[in-house]
């Protein structure tokens, strides 16, 4: 029960973003503020992004259950107020406040997860999360589709709220565990200074190229905003008693180098997820409206692996293997991705991305795994999040980079095929151009688009396979540590629990 509680919980989070999504058109024709239209998704990203490693500190200081709840209470909030919006700026503040409460969300499910589920049995669970993913990267957009349709758009908001009251009435009703109360002081000036850190980051990958060009003064300037934030940062929590992102669980080899596979696979991911959709409906003359089921392929993929997986991991105990399997399945599925051209037929593109989707299987909650299974029981909170925090940062980065990259070459192949006056005409408004135009345009046009489109989305692929190499290296250092939970770590060698599992237990007795 407190499982399907928690996976109601993750649905939350991830499946807001996929419903508002396909409502966005429809909120700016009544709100007006085209302007701002980025900043709606940008302020929940950064609201999430700078509060994910708080909300885990929080948990381990003062009991993960109050922490969790808190969470998603703040979450309805922001959910309520969104749909209440009446004008551009109310809506985009109020998605922030539900970004402050999404950050809380996802890291609690892990880290609760990590408490009660001993790592070694944490497999057997992996496929229902998987299975969340799918449904809310599936239909998300289905689903928003049809109750900004039939129901308004303010529903997409409201929508959160019964799904909501019935998480928090279960994990109040049968979640149970033991209270916490931490003797030091939160971390206030290392919540700031890292808020400041990730928000400049964030920033430089949402405007870089787009607002901004990468080296103009604005960019710059954020850039030595988040360096001196994030230097700032490393010395204040070398000094404090309860540090929001304690250092030393990166001395851990294991917990380093899986969140550098966690952050490329983040980076990789959320591209691929960008760019499919966009080259199904520009090149292969897809439907929009149901973008969603473009990705079941890769859906399909990530989630027959991820039960395998899961399983196979709760039987041997082994993990090491997934990771460098799935890293090496991830570089191929990219690889394969980057031969799509013009006349790739969508049964093709589909089994491209089914072996996309299982790399993504192999690494999605294997790389959470074993960072949990890195760091002691007391900073499972904390080691949730830095989790989460790396492979969201990666995400943003994929997006930003990669993103420049299709630009690029959609602008360059315009001008090729139309020449430069007409070329750079068409480009300025290209790369963005929706789908349900392209009919209309002249056939040397919708040609030169398609061309360009295809080669955009080669590059894109073929840089991220390139990267996804690094993930494959990182992979063979791992070391097999034996999971907690298994027979191995049952009792040392005079028969007494280990010590993480005798804490645990003198705290579940008091």
């Amino acid at each position: 029960m407190v499982v399907f509680a928690l996976m109601i919980a993750m649905l939350l989070a991830m499946l807001d973003n996929m419903i508002v999504g396909t409502a966005m058109p429809t909120i700016v024709g009544e709100l007006g503020g085209m302007e701002h239209l980025s900043w709606v998704v940008t302020a929940y990203t950064l609201a999430t992004a700078a509060s994910t490693p708080i909300w885990g500190k929080l948990g381990d200081m003062y009991g993960r259950k109050g922490a969790f709840l808190t969470s998603i209470v703040l979450f309805l909030i922001g959910s309520a107020l969104s749909g209440m919006a009446q004008d551009m700026g109310q809506l985009i503040g109020f998605r922030a406040v539900q970004g402050l409460g999404a950050g809380g969300l996802m890291v609690g499910v892990m880290a609760i997860m990590g408490d009660l589920i001993p790592p070694r049995e944490r497999g057997k669970y992996q496929g229902m999360m998987a299975g969340v993913m799918a449904v809310a990267m599936v239909g998300g957009p289905l689903v928003g589709g049809t109750i900004t349709d039939h129901l308004g758009w303010r529903w997409t908001f409201y929508i959160n709220l019964p799904l909501g009251a019935v998480a928090l009435a279960m994990i109040t009703a049968v979640l149970h565990l033991p209270k916490k109360r931490a003797r030091g002081r939160v971390d206030y000036g290392g919540a700031a200074l890292l808020t400041i850190g990730i928000t400049a980051l964030v920033l430089i990958t949402t405007w870089g190229g787009t607002e901004y060009d990468w080296l103009s003064g604005q960019i710059l300037c954020l850039g030595a905003v988040g360096i001196v934030a994030l230097v700032a940062f490393v010395f204040v929590e070398r000094k404090v008693s309860e540090p929001v992102l304690p250092l030393h669980i990166f001395r851990n080899g294991n917990f380093s180098l899986i969140t550098v596979v966690g952050f490329l696979v983040g980076f990789v991911m959320f591209g691929s997820m960008t760019f499919l959709p966009l080259f199904q409906q520009s090149v292969q003359g897809a439907s929009a409206t149901n973008s969603g089921l473009l990705l079941l392929p890769l859906m399909g993929g990530l989630l027959v692996v991820s039960l395998i997986a899961g399983r196979v991991t709760t039987q041997t105990g082994k993990y090491k293997m997934f990771v460098v399997v799935g890293a090496a399945v991830l570089t191929i599925g990219l690889a394969l991705l980057s031969l799509m051209d013009v006349g790739t037929t969508r049964l093709t593109s589909s089994l491209f991305m089914f072996v996309l989707g299982a790399g993504m299987g192999f690494l999605m909650q294997t790389t959470m795994l074993v960072a949990q299974n890195s760091v002691e029981m007391k900073d499972m909170g904390v080691g949730s999040s830095s989790a989460t925090l790396f492979r969201t940062i990666g995400g943003s980065f994929g997006v930003a980079i990669l993103g420049a990259i299709f630009t690029d070459q959609v602008k360059t192949v315009m001008v090729e095929r139309l020449g430069a006056a007409a070329g750079s005409k068409m480009s300025g408004a290209g790369a963005q151009m929706d789908p349900k135009s392209l009919p209309k345009l002249p056939p040397a046009v919708k040609d030169a688009y398609a061309h360009a489109v295809a080669t955009g989305t080669h590059q894109v692929f073929l840089w991220g396979a390139a990267i996804s190499v690094v993930g494959f290296a990182a992979a063979w250092f791992l070391k097999e540590v034996p999971l907690r939970g298994g027979p191995s770590a049952k009792s040392d060698d005079n028969g007494a629990a280990p010590e993480a599992e005798r804490v645990s237990m003198a705290e579940a007795a008091v």
